[in-house]
């Protein structure tokens, strides 16, 4: 098991690399008790594992949840990773408050029935002075989508907050800054994730032009206006 001040794994895509660099400062200060609100198969919570971090996991889908072991003993931290079946709007029945220094709420808010209820759950969660990082599908970047790619009548839906056809929710940066602060939670940085990999074609990606996109993506997330129209928007908020 490696020390937290280690460098972060490659956890291999730019499309993560703006969370994982906002995270790092929190992540080098001790060993951290970590919640993953739908962390699924651990694209997370294993590296951070390995980091020397104890997470647990809570997750709708035992399927993912079985992933999500069998990753964890295949890199050596069984023990430090627990997976537990639940849903992010009812995080009160499978977690204790406040028992967490850093809660992790990555595409969740999306498809909960209640946001405001599951943002709530999530400061319970959390001791006082600890971390949530909450990382939300960006309105504007589907509203530009659909209107580059002729779906008007989409755009112009999601524009004015009417749904789409799917069951996948978007926030304005202002409705969710309101969101986590009615929660009880102060928002301490705010960042754009996608800004740039989403627009390159999949192979470019995949090849990860590594240091070029990655050195970018870094650099355009914590600048307006290119934050504003990145494909997610990543929270780091405190209670």
């Amino acid at each position: 098991m490696t020390s937290t001040s280690a460098r972060p794994p490659d956890v291999g895509s730019s499309r993560a690399a703006a969370v994982w660099a906002a995270l790092e400062p929190i992540l080098s200060d001790g060993p951290l008790r970590v919640l993953d609100v739908g962390g699924g198969t651990g694209g997370f919570a294993v590296p951070l594992a390995q980091r020397g971090h104890t997470v647990t996991v809570v997750d709708p889908s035992p399927d993912a949840l079985a992933l999500l072991a069998r990753r964890a003993q295949a890199a050596g931290v069984a023990g430090a990773v627990t997976g537990v079946q639940g849903d992010g709007d009812r995080l009160a029945e499978v977690v204790a408050a406040q028992s967490a220094d850093l809660v992790l709420c990555h595409h969740v808010l999306e498809f909960v029935d209640e946001p405001v209820t599951a943002a709530a759950a999530l400061a319970t969660c959390v001791r006082a002075g600890g971390w949530v990082s909450l990382l939300v599908a960006n309105q504007a970047a589907a509203v530009l989508a659909r209107a580059v790619g002729g779906r008007t009548e989409e755009a112009l839906a999601l524009l004015h907050g009417q749904p789409d056809g799917t069951r996948h929710r978007r926030f304005d940066i202002d409705e969710l800054h309101d969101l986590v602060v009615h929660a009880g939670l102060s928002v301490e940085q705010w960042h754009g994730v996608r800004v740039v990999a989403d627009l390159l074609p999949a192979a470019e990606v995949a090849a990860e032009q590594s240091a070029a996109v990655r050195q970018l993506e870094a650099v355009l997330a914590q600048r307006s206006p290119y934050r504003d129209l990145a494909s997610d928007v990543h929270l780091l908020c405190r209670r």
